[in-house]
């Protein structure tokens, strides 16, 4: 588990980074020593209107391509202007959004025989999930499920679509599910206090 000193400079570089790229006058953030670290997560940064909570852009890197520093401001990047769901973030909503950091553990493949057992191998609220397949590839963050109201294999059909997959693929033998976990930090206002996120596991 990363600390939460750690977590709330990695939300304040995201920020700075694509505030940054909007040509905004901000302060650079002091993490120069973090690029030194041993730390090496994916990372995920998601952009929600405040405070409707409405989603604005989420993107990221599943495996560490670089350092801590690099992934994040590429991640929180991506996000703001390269999420093909939304047109890029503008000046005027730098002020309208906040933001939020998932920092991923490895991904470790889910061994489930027969696949309809899958669901019971996921803890809803602590497990995000990546599918491969030779069609496509989606990937779905810890608190999506959550967020949503979905159950275990509710959550695993919209991980399919969200691949552009059919709903039931999860249950092809020739298809790979993976499940990993994620540190998750946010902002509670825009440019405010930041806090690390816990979400309510669920058996299901």
């Amino acid at each position: 588990m990363l600390s939460d000193e750690v977590g709330v400079r990695l939300v304040r570089l995201a920020r700075w980074a694509i505030e940054d790229e909007l040509g905004l006058q901000t302060q650079p953030v002091a993490v120069s020593e973090l690029r030194d670290t041993d730390i090496r997560r994916g990372v995920f940064v998601t952009l929600y209107v405040y405070d409707s909570k409405e989603l604005r852009g989420c993107m990221g890197i599943p495996i560490a391509r670089s350092n801590i520093v690099d992934d994040t401001m590429m991640a929180a990047r991506l996000a703001a202007f390269y999420d093909p769901r939304f047109p890029p973030l503008t000046k005027s909503e730098a002020d309208e959004v906040i933001l939020e950091l998932s920092l991923l553990t490895d991904p470790e493949r889910i061994s489930a025989e027969p696949p309809s057992t899958l669901p019971q191998h996921i803890r809803v609220g602590l497990d995000g999930l990546i599918i491969e397949a030779d069609e496509g590839s989606g990937l779905l963050l810890p608190q999506v499920p959550v967020e949503y109201g979905w159950d275990a294999e509710e959550f695993l059909m919209h991980l399919c679509i969200k691949a552009g997959l059919r709903p039931t693929h999860w249950l092809r033998r020739d298809v790979k599910i993976y499940k990993f976990n994620a540190d998750i930090f946010a902002e509670e206002s825009p440019r405010g206090p930041v806090r690390r996120v816990t979400i309510t596991a669920k058996q299901c």
